[in-house]
């Protein structure tokens, strides 16, 4: 398929000091596990591949040289292969791993530097973790699992039950407060598990491959509950994930890892429209391009074939959301990035996406 590319960077440029404005911002973040780890970065050694720097010293790469931003609202998802280094980034966030090198700034402040004091305040108070074993206490119903980050932080009763029985409905189980854990299926415990997160009103929220265990169905209806919630509260969240279709579904942008390394950071059109090598290539090349890629990478600059009464779409509009409006029109359309005008399509631009997917 032969499709406009937009310049895409396979990685983010960022300075080497941490941006103040995002909700989370890393720098030259390195776990590397094994003696004297800490004098491995900065030698050749540190530019070995994980096989060689193991038979050499002993020492294994978790993570290696990672810097990204998240952006206030945003829902960033990072994934990868088992393996990948995608759940030991995610624990060094809070520093649940102490990091070899490197720093993580959350919301202006250097979590990397904190005491273990101001550690525990911010796992209190500030951020959420969702796991995909839900941790949920089998004695307790499910109002005062939910109100339990509450009860730790020392909210009077009325008070956490009354925040636990908001979001128990929040989270769509509502008429479950009083039941117990094992009374509920596999998907409810994990709403309760979302709901208990949502209490302590976190300023992040962090999930490590929460649905991975559950059924294809359950799996489908959490990662909506997600999207709603994201919706609905705009909270900051970071994603982890083995699934493409899961991170294509649920990111405002993927960072997609590798033997603990970023291969690639961009929107989800721009890693499967322009992917940043071979790797990354493979793990699109199944994804259907008309559900993913947007306007932008089909249309082409406007000429006098486009009415200037043609109707206008936006370009960030997916080709399969914009087919029916461009193949309905008598003749091409405008693309428009706000009130601007920059591109056009017709139906020969939209096909030739669907057509390259049934040959692919």
């Amino acid at each position: 398929m032969s499709v406009a590319t937009p310049s895409v960077d396979g990685r983010a440029e960022l300075s080497a000091e941490a941006n103040t404005e995002a909700a989370l911002s890393v720098r030259d973040l390195w776990k590397i596990f094994g003696p004297r780890a800490d004098q491995i970065i900065g030698t050749p050694d540190a530019d070995l591949g994980r096989a060689e720097l193991k038979a050499k010293t002993g020492c294994v790469v978790g993570v290696k040289d990672v810097a990204f931003d998240v952006a206030p609202g945003e829902v960033f998802v990072v994934m990868g292969l088992s393996g990948s280094g995608k759940s030991t980034l995610v624990r060094l966030l809070t520093r649940l791993i102490e990091p070899t090198a490197g720093t993580v700034v959350m919301n202006g402040e250097n979590i990397t530097a904190a005491s273990e004091s101001q550690l525990r305040d911010l796992r209190r108070k500030h951020v959420s973790m969702v796991f995909q074993h839900f941790g949920l206490l089998p004695h307790r119903r499910v109002v005062d699992n939910v109100g339990y980050g509450l009860e730790i932080r020392g909210v009077n009763k009325r008070e956490r039950r009354a925040r636990a029985f908001q979001m128990v409905e929040l989270v769509g189980l509502a008429g479950y407060e009083n039941s117990y854990p094992d009374q509920l299926s596999g998907g409810m415990q994990q709403r309760v598990g979302l709901a208990r997160a949502l209490a302590n009103e976190p300023e992040l929220l962090m999930f490590d491959e929460p649905f991975s265990a559950l059924d294809p169905l359950i799996r489908r209806d959490m990662q909506n509950e997600v999207i709603r919630l994201h919706h609905e509260l705009g909270k900051t969240m970071v994603f982890i994930t083995h699934d493409l279709a899961e991170a294509l579904k649920l990111g405002d942008r993927i960072l997609i890892m590798r033997d603990g390394e970023i291969v690639q950071v961009g929107r989800p059109d721009q890693v499967v429209g322009a992917p940043a090598d071979d790797y990354v290539k493979e793990f699109v090349s199944d994804v259907p391009k008309s559900h993913v890629l947007t306007l932008r990478w089909v249309m082409r600059p406007v000429d006098g074939t486009v009415s200037s009464d043609a109707p206008v779409l936006q370009q960030d509009v997916v080709v399969r959301e914009a087919a029916r409006a461009v193949l309905a029109n008598q003749g091409a359309v405008r693309v428009a990035d706000g009130d601007q005008i920059v591109g056009m399509v017709d139906d020969e631009d939209i096909l030739k996406v669907v057509v390259a997917e049934d040959e692919e």
